[in-house]
């Protein structure tokens, strides 16, 4: 048994690629979606276009004969998490296998961490709907749908081999999680920021009751905190010689802050119309998926 298992497990990797990663694409792009289209809900004022959860009205799962513009984007909002489980069933399913093969347990649990917050999304949007769209739910929301894409970017990394030991000094470790932990700031801010103005949903929906303009100011001072240690961290992986990879994603990183960082002082002030904020928030998606890389990528010297 042993001179059979140990082929399998060695000669497994390409095979198992082949398979998985197109799969975790799939689950990191799908789970970006659901973040542009949660933002047009928001945007268009749509959140409560179906007013109850899980039935979009009192008498139907579907808008039917109540469909309106606003009914019918949530509803298509809502329908985004029956591809998203059709996914994450047929990524746990090839993980599973995987683990199987190579004993890998790690893509196992994480495919099923990422299964599980698709259930954990919907719950939340539920109690989003039934708290009349109450913004700190909301931002609570997005914040999860975040967290989700960052850990998508962990399923892809780790899909052709297990993630390697640090390697990279402590220096180098330190700025890359300062530079993460900033980011996690700015996105979190950003959020509070949208709760306290006029895209917190509809007309009729709750706002935080602070002040959009220094929270706005407490936004920008954390952006520019996350953009230097940014630079500080391609100065310092130059510096020192770093991987081709770790320098790709930092400055992949570097010209998504600084497109983000575009389209937000343009929103402000333009007044925050509709298109740019969603171009917004599909931009921190993507400073989420591409600062998580950078993390990832400058664990090893």
């Amino acid at each position: 048994m042993g001179v059979t298992e140990t082929p399998a497990r060695t000669g497994s990797g390409p095979d198992l690629a082949r398979h998985l990663r197109p799969l975790a694409w799939a689950t990191l792009v799908a789970n970006m979606t659901l973040v542009v289209t949660g933002g047009a809900v928001r945007l268009t004022g749509s959140g409560l276009g179906c007013p109850t959860w899980p039935r979009c009205t009192e008498e139907s799962f579907t808008p039917h004969q109540a469909l309106t513009l606003h009914s019918a984007i949530e509803f298509g909002n809502r329908m985004l998490t029956f591809a998203l489980v059709a996914i994450a069933v047929a990524t746990f399913v090839a993980a599973y296998q995987a683990t199987r093969r190579t004993g890998r347990t790690e893509l196992r649990t994480t495919a099923l961490v990422l299964a599980l917050g698709i259930p954990a999304q919907a719950v939340i949007g539920g109690i989003t709907v039934l708290t009349d769209l109450n913004p700190w739910v909301v931002s609570f929301h997005l914040l999860c749908s975040l967290a989700i894409i960052g850990l998508a970017v962990y399923f892809l990394r780790i899909v052709d081999a297990p993630l390697p030991a640090a390697t990279a000094s402590q220096a180098v470790r330190g700025l890359a999680w300062s530079m993460f932990a900033a980011g996690c700031a700015v996105l979190y801010v950003g959020t509070v920021v949208t709760g306290s103005g006029p895209h917190a949903g509809d007309e009729k929906s709750p706002r935080n009751g602070l002040d959009p303009l220094q929270l706005s100011q407490l936004h920008a001072d954390l952006v520019f905190l996350f953009v230097g240690l940014t630079l500080g961290l391609l100065f310092t992986l130059r510096a020192t010689g770093a991987r081709p990879e770790a320098l790709r994603a930092v400055t992949l990183l570097l010209v998504a802050e600084v497109a983000q960082g575009g389209i937000g002082f343009v929103q402000y002030f333009t007044d925050l119309p509709v298109v740019l904020v969603g171009f917004h928030m599909l931009g921190a998606a993507v400073i989420m998926a591409t600062m998580t890389w950078t993390v990832l990528a400058t664990r090893e010297g």
